[in-house]
């Protein structure tokens, strides 16, 4: 929408951010959105709960962990050992606790060791982080590049590093729509979007993306999109491949949040790239 490729398309649309009670699988069904952002381990809860009939994940946003460290303090070398016996004030919904818990584990850092505090909503968290709760705060980018913005902390490392690439946030709709030619149109959008915001300089990319994230510096937005590209966060086409979807489930089921290895065609749908 920010960069016109939908329009380019000959596609009117309208977006609004989901509300913390909402959930993809009922805005679908009920024709609220045709598309929603979520995650496959989103219906892997789901599925756990005993729910069918869900939409299906059809492309990837990102395929790297968008969470970030920022510490109050920035030591001389940052090393994830470092947490082990500090307060962490951590996003505790399923999937960021569950990425963060997994790539500790992959750096040998002992979850035991940690002060792991809820703090609810990520801006409830800045707010506990600038009145001097905790060591560390675990926040998605800007929200992180904006706290070092406005000289409350560094950020020091980003859990997309510490683990490998993954299926984290995608796109989701009814298999049905998928077969539209809306669907068809959006697609070649996407894929477009997908290879600016990942090769165009981050300036460019702040630029048109500003007016969605009011109250964010264009500075620590700017930062964000930079470190998300030097992270690899947008590498790849869209599609879900099975790769990506496999080590995702890895993490849940090391959480101990799934209970078993979930079939991709239950969940989602390898599509063809777009051509173009």
């Amino acid at each position: 929408m920010a960069a016109g490729f939908l329009e380019q398309e000959g596609l009117a649309a309208s977006y609004r951010s989901m509300a913390p009670s909402e959930r993809a699988q009922d805005l679908i069904a009920a024709g609220q959105a045709h598309i929603v952002q979520s995650a496959v381990s989103m219906s892997w809860l789901a599925l756990e709960r005993g729910e069918r009939d869900l939409p299906v994940h059809f492309a990837q946003i990102n395929c790297r962990d968008g969470f970030f460290l920022v510490a109050r303090r920035r030591p001389v070398r940052f090393e994830w050992k470092l947490l082990e016996g500090a307060t962490v004030l951590a996003d505790h919904a399923s999937q960021p606790l569950a990425m963060l818990r997994y790539a500790l584990h992959r750096q040998g850092v002992d979850w035991g060791k940690i002060r792991a505090l809820d703090r609810g909503e990520p801006d409830a968290m800045s707010a506990a982080f600038r009145r001097g709760e905790g060591d560390y705060v675990h926040l998605q980018g800007p929200a992180a590049q904006q706290l070092e913005h406005d000289g409350v902390g560094c950020v020091v490392a980003a859990v997309g590093d510490a683990m490998p690439p993954l299926a984290f946030s995608s796109l989701t709709a009814s298999r049905s729509f998928l077969h539209t030619p809306e669907a068809a149109a959006f697609l070649r959008a996407y894929a477009r979007a997908r290879r600016w915001v990942r090769s165009s300089p981050a300036s460019e990319v702040a630029a048109r993306l500003a007016s969605f994230f009011p109250g964010i510096a264009r500075e620590a937005l700017q930062a964000a999109i930079a470190r998300y590209q030097k992270l690899g966060c947008w590498e790849g086409g869209i599609a879900i491949v099975r790769a990506l979807y496999e080590q995702a489930l890895e993490v849940f089921l090391h959480a101990g949040t799934v209970t078993k290895r979930w079939d991709y065609h239950d969940v989602a749908v390898e599509l063809p790239e777009p051509a173009g």
